[in-house]
């Protein structure tokens, strides 16, 4: 395998691009420097070379954070190549760094002999006080383990925008587009895609797009014609090969935004989606928004119990109500949740997790729900858990969530993270026609009816639309009646009814596919079992050392709540077993409550993915014992 460093001791008189098998590459600046728009368009530019590619976006700390200090710098990581890529990256090979506290932040995740751009022309004394360095990196000696193109794009970005009369703040605001645009030139990317999506958005001012074009021509320009130090020259990573058909590039948000809508289509019901603005999940909001001609009403409400509650209300008014947040809104929706829960409605709630209680780092990922989706209700108040692994699996588990919710007549919640909501990749757009309808038969006869008259199979209550001839009925948060739906204190019926809702969700999982592995043998020495967003890293991991000969298999788990009704006997197979997880170990707390499971933890409470590395080394330390 060719990578950069196999590159640099090229020759460097050669013209012809070097071949690579992939690349990880970092965009980072301070928050106002565009690097998310920087990244999102090379992400365009790099699925459109045929590349199969994962994103990273990363977020400052604080949202508003001062301007060129560390905790405000944003960045946006891309590991793209010709093989299947499964992650964002590890270590990568270039980093862009427009300022100080840029290269401050990330220069650590560079690896040894990788390359390094820089803005010389923000490398003033404040700027490298605010970062916290003492002397300027760029001649200490910091940047000797690497490759080094140390230019003032600045002063080049405001050379080559002067035409358009801009003031300097706004010129400014064009070297992202100039650094991308030498970006383009490294690794032989078409510029058309940008050019076209600049002159759309800054339709009504010209001058703008004009000027970002002509910097991006110029940072383009700079690669092909300035003298470069030695072994910093051009890189081709040929197409993917990936299986033929219709791809597009898909953040999770828009995956799991159609995806709601094609299952409530398939379920031939409308959506009511209400939400209360929150990061990292309004932008569900933004996307279902665009629905309205799918049957998408939105609702922004003035808090998370309102947003719940508008959902419940549409929900028993024969539409499916949907509400998303993150973990401390999903805490203040609980009560609302246990009312959907003893009502037996139907309800998608997506949960967006972020890292730690509270406010804790909202920009930052972590598996932090698990506990509270399974147990963070009070009583006795089991729900059906799913969870996503990526961005274009969202599709297919929003579908899944839509067809359970309104099959048992209850809530699901849908795990995802902040990682996989903003994050990128490849989707091969399905046939929308082979996925079989499940349409909701709404309960009409009024012979002997009341509301939690029951399907014998599933144990889920009928539904009924308000409205309909002679099937008025109350239900609420007050216990009712099994046999009348009538309010009732009796204490043998609130025991019966406890226990037939814990049945009616226990059922879900004759419903649902038996637990399979992902890589490797169904027994053998170790079993790595994952959830959520660790899918990339541990199956990248498992998979070079199952090609290295290694007896390790890869086990993951969409269905968290109720588990796959074989998982306790194909995880017997195993000697040893390892869950890796971005908290401090709550799915291997429910498998060893739930399944008597002996196995160990692999926690990260960082606010970042999980690097293939980590995982590995863990992994020969426990096959070497």
């Amino acid at each position: 395998m060719t990578n950069i460093d196999q590159v640099a001791s090229a020759d460097p008189c050669v013209s012809v691009r070097d071949e690579l098998e992939s690349a990880v590459v970092r965009f980072a600046g301070d928050s106002g420097d565009g690097m998310q728009l920087t990244g999102g368009q090379f992400t365009e530019a790099t699925a459109l070379a045929g590349n199969d590619l994962s994103t990273f976006p990363d977020f400052p700390a604080e949202i508003r954070a001062p301007v060129g200090t560390t905790f405000g710098v944003s960045s946006f990581q891309i590991n793209f190549g010709a093989r299947r890529i499964m992650t964002s990256g590890d270590d990568f090979d270039v980093l862009i760094a427009m300022n100080p506290a840029a290269l401050k932040v990330e220069l650590s995740r560079l690896r040894k002999g990788g390359l390094v751009i820089i803005d010389t022309g923000t490398f003033n004394t404040r700027n490298l006080k605010k970062a916290g360095y003492d002397s300027t990196p760029l001649d200490d000696g910091t940047l000797d383990p690497f490759r080094v193109v140390a230019l003032d794009i600045s002063a080049m970005t405001l050379e080559a925008v002067k035409e358009f009369e801009l003031s300097k703040k706004d010129a400014l605001r064009c070297k992202n587009m100039w650094a991308l645009g030498f970006v383009y030139w490294l690794f032989g990317r078409a510029r058309t895609t940008t050019q076209q999506w600049l002159t759309g958005k800054f339709a009504k001012r010209p001058e703008i797009a004009n000027a970002n074009i002509a910097a991006m021509n110029a940072g383009h320009a700079m690669g092909e014609t300035a003298e470069l130090p030695d072994g910093i020259h051009g890189f081709h990573i040929a197409p993917a090969d990936i299986s033929p058909g219709l791809y597009r590039t898909v953040t999770g948000t828009e995956a799991l935004a159609w995806g709601l809508a094609k299952g409530a289509e398939l379920a031939a019901l409308e959506i009511l989606f209400a939400s209360y603005p929150i990061t990292p999940a309004s932008p569900l909001l933004h996307s279902l928004a665009k629905m309205q001609h799918l049957g998408v009403t939105t609702f922004q409400a003035e808090d998370e119990i309102a947003a719940a509650c508008a959902a419940i209300g549409a929900s028993y008014a024969g539409t499916l109500g949907v509400t998303s947040s993150s973990g401390p809104g999903i805490a203040l929706k609980g009560e609302a949740i246990g009312l959907a829960l003893s009502a037996e409605l139907p309800m998608v709630i997506v949960n967006s997790q972020r890292g730690g209680p509270s406010t804790g780092l909202p920009t930052k990922t972590e598996q932090s729900d698990l506990y509270q989706a399974v147990y963070g209700r009070n009583a006795d108040a089991p729900m059906v858990v799913l969870s996503t692994r990526s961005a274009a699996d969202c599709f297919d588990v929003g579908i899944e969530a839509v067809r359970l919710a309104t099959k048992y007549m209850t809530p699901v919640m849908l795990l995802t993270d902040g990682y996989i909501s903003n994050a990128a990749e490849p989707w091969k757009i399905p046939d929308l026609d082979a996925y079989e309808p499940f349409p909701l038969t709404f309960h009409t006869d009024p012979e002997g009816f009341h509301p939690f008259m029951r399907d014998e199979k599933t144990l889920s209550r009928v539904w009924a639309k308000p409205g309909t001839p002679d099937l008025m009925h109350r239900i609420g948060g007050i216990e009712r009646s099994y046999d009348t739906g009538h309010i009732s204190n009796d204490a043998d019926n609130h025991h019966k009814m406890t226990k037939i809702r814990a049945a009616k969700i226990d059922g879900v999982a004759n419903d649902i596919p038996l637990q399979d592995i992902e890589l490797g043998s169904v027994s053998g020495k170790l079993a790595i079992v994952g959830w959520g967003s660790t899918y990339g890293p541990i199956n990248r991991a498992v998979d070079n050392l199952v090609n290295q000969g290694k007896d390790v298999s890869h086990i993951h788990l969409r269905n968290i709540w109720p588990l796959p009704r074989n998982l306790g006997e194909l995880l017997a197979g195993y000697d040893n077993i390892l869950i890796p997880e971005m908290n401090n170990g709550q799915l291997i707390t429910l498998l060893r409550a739930e399944l008597l499971l002996k196995a160990e933890g692999l926690n990260k409470i960082s606010g970042q993915p999980f690097r293939i590395s980590e995982i590995e080394d863990v992994i020969l330390e426990i096959l070497e014992r």
